[in-house]
């Protein structure tokens, strides 16, 4: 589970300060797959990067199945594998390479490795791409191997930040498809998307983040208790960041 406690995030330059994270209390359920959702610019990689520990808050706490990121930060980043915004990473190395970096970093054993590669790189159709560099993979293959390598220690909780970025549509599907797999067993899902398509099919429950404001989290359906039956969730985030415009 990912608590996320009065948290903000603040940013100076001389006598300017801009807030881009305001206060804010919300949480990511286990069994659960939260969508985190929010336009361009709203705050979402920001969070992102303060839950995972890349960045520290200014003010509040993130708590990854109830340690402290802040005070504990080791233990703590041993509960989540994370995705971020950019797969551009460790280009020189092969395929393989990286994913037992990764997996050596964690202590997975040789034969949980292995069940592991083969399994993913079949379901993401990356086996014949293991020994090349991921220098010469295309954004959507490195991608994939990003994904391979945050989810080969079998973390409890997923943080996938834009994860659906560039991916094929079948490979896309797959990766929906193992979030669903890992909610149903107990575990958590926190993935970041301006998509609300996507959120609406796949989420349990959704974060809604406007201007670095939490504006809601809860289940769609009470969300949308608040609006006409027949509005999508697309309608009610315009909807809604037409309201905040307004004031």
């Amino acid at each position: 589970m990912v608590q996320v406690e009065n948290l903000k995030k603040q940013f100076r330059s001389g006598k300017d300060v801009k807030v881009v994270v305001n206060t804010s209390n919300w949480v990511a359920k286990d069994g659960s797959i939260t969508g985190f959702i929010g336009h361009n610019g709203a705050g979402k990689t920001t969070t992102m990067k303060m839950i995972t520990g890349v960045m520290r808050p200014t003010e509040g706490r993130c708590l990854l199945n109830g340690i402290d990121i802040k005070e504990n930060p080791i233990e703590a980043k041993k509960q989540f594998g994370y995705v971020s915004d950019s797969p551009d990473h460790f280009l020189r190395l092969r395929g393989i390479e990286y994913l037992n970096f990764i997996a050596d970093i964690y202590d997975v054993d040789t034969k949980k490795r292995m069940d592991f590669i083969n399994e993913y790189a079949e379901r993401f159709g990356m086996t014949s791409a293991l020994n090349q560099t991921i220098l010469s993979y295309s954004h959507g293959m490195r991608q994939k191997m990003m994904i391979m390598g945050a989810l080969i220690h079998d973390p409890s909780i997923w943080l996938l930040d834009e994860p659906l970025t560039g991916l094929d549509p079948e490979a896309a599907f797959e990766l929906k498809k193992m979030m669903r797999e890992h909610a149903d067993r107990g575990n958590s899902v926190l993935f970041s998307t301006h998509v609300l398509e996507v959120a609406e099919k796949l989420c349990d429950e959704i974060v809604l983040i406007k201007k670095g404001n939490i504006m809601f989290n809860g289940t769609l359906a009470q969300l949308q208790s608040q609006y006409p039956q027949d509005m999508s969730l697309e309608e009610i985030f315009l909807d809604i960041n037409k309201e905040e415009s307004n004031e």
